[in-house]
Parts: structure tokens; sequence; C-alpha cells
């Protein structure tokens, strides 16, 4: 878009709506907003982006705005990610095998 003129962070903790949203809120808002787009790897990431959020990585919330007035709020999760949600993860992974290599995969998916 023209006149961009770039994101402002948000302080969550001070906002009128979100500062009293707790996991489930952020969850849910991940699945209303990117839950309709097609594409399994989208899918995906939706899903690992709940499991992010649930298991206690924060949401971030930015202010994007243009030079006509226009404003849009942008959310992602931190980076990284909790250290509950790695768990989660490596435990999802399974067994390590003689080789190193992991029983099962995890596929984070691709943003839409």
């Amino acid at each position: 878009m023209n006149g961009y003129l770039g994101e402002i962070p948000v302080n969550v903790a001070e906002h009128p709506v979100y500062k009293d949203w707790v996991p489930a809120n952020w969850a849910l808002l991940y699945i209303d907003m990117y839950g309709q787009i097609d594409g399994s790897h989208h899918k995906q990431w939706i899903l690992d982006q709940v499991a992010r959020i649930l298991l206690g990585t924060p949401v971030l919330v930015s202010l994007a705005k243009w030079d006509n007035g226009d404003e849009e709020e942008r959310f992602e999760t931190a980076d990284p990610p909790s250290a509950e949600y790695l768990a989660w993860v490596d435990d999802h992974r399974g067994a390590t095998d003689e080789d190193g290599e992991r029983e099962y995969s995890y596929d984070e998916g691709i943003a839409p």
C-alpha cells in the first residue's frame, strides 16, 4: 500500500480489549482470522500457532499505520516460543533411534 508509515508495538497489558485476554481468547482469534484459508499447509500453521499460544507463547500485537489515516492491528506469536511449547513438540517427535533420527516429524506449516 502506498503511504505505509510502519508499525508500532501495542502494550497488550494496557489495551482496553486485550488486557483481560487469556490464551484461549488468543487461540480463538487465530482460528477466526486464519481458519478459513485453504491449504493443508496453512491449516497446519494455524494448529501450530494455537499450540504455541495455549502452551504459553505470548501474542505480540502491533498497529500498522498509513498516511491516509488507515490503521490495522497485526498479530504474531513471540519468537522464540515458550519452553512448554518446545518440550511439547519434542515429546511429539518421539524417541530417537540409533542413527539419531526421531520417530516422528513435526510440521509447523506455512503462514498464509
